[in-house]
C-alpha cells in the first residue's frame, strides 16, 4: 500500500459482509467484520480463514498447544451484506445534513 494517501474503504468494524472469493466463499451467509486493517487493505472476518497456531507455554497460556484463530483476508474478497436484498451489494456514499451515509446500490436503503 502507498504511504502517501490513506485509502478509504466502505467496510467498517461490525458490518455484515459476505465472502465473494477464496476458500470460505459463501454468497448467502453473512459474517461479522472483527477488524479492518487499513494500512494493509485486509479485514478480519468472524469464522473465516481459520489457521492453526502452535503456541509455547507462557504466563498467560500455561499449557500451550494448538490454537485455532482467524487470519485476515483481502478487503477485495468481501462485499457488504444487504439484508433487504438478501445478497452482497456495492455501496454509494452520499452526504445528508453534513454526514456521509452509505447507501446500498441494490435496494437503495442506508446501511447502518
Amino acid at each position: 500500500m502507498s504511504k502517501r494517501f490513506k485509502p478509504k474503504y466502505s467496510i467498517k468494524k461490525g458490518d455484515q459482509v459476505v465472502i465473494i472469493a477464496g476458500d470460505d466463499k459463501d454468497l448467502k451467509k453473512p459474517r461479522t467484520v472483527l477488524e479492518v486493517i487499513v494500512d494493509k487493505g485486509r479485514v478480519l472476518v468472524e469464522g473465516a480463514n481459520i489457521i492453526t497456531k502452535h503456541t509455547k507455554p507462557s504466563a498467560q497460556n500455561t499449557k500451550g498447544g494448538i490454537v485455532k484463530t482467524e487470519a485476515s483476508i483481502n478487503i477485495s474478497n468481501v462485499m457488504l451484506w444487504d439484508a433487504k436484498a438478501g445478497a452482497g451489494t456495492k455501496v454509494k456514499n452520499t452526504k445528508e445534513n453534513g454526514k456521509t451515509i452509505r447507501i446500498s446500490k441494490k435496494s437503495g436503503e442506508a446501511i447502518k
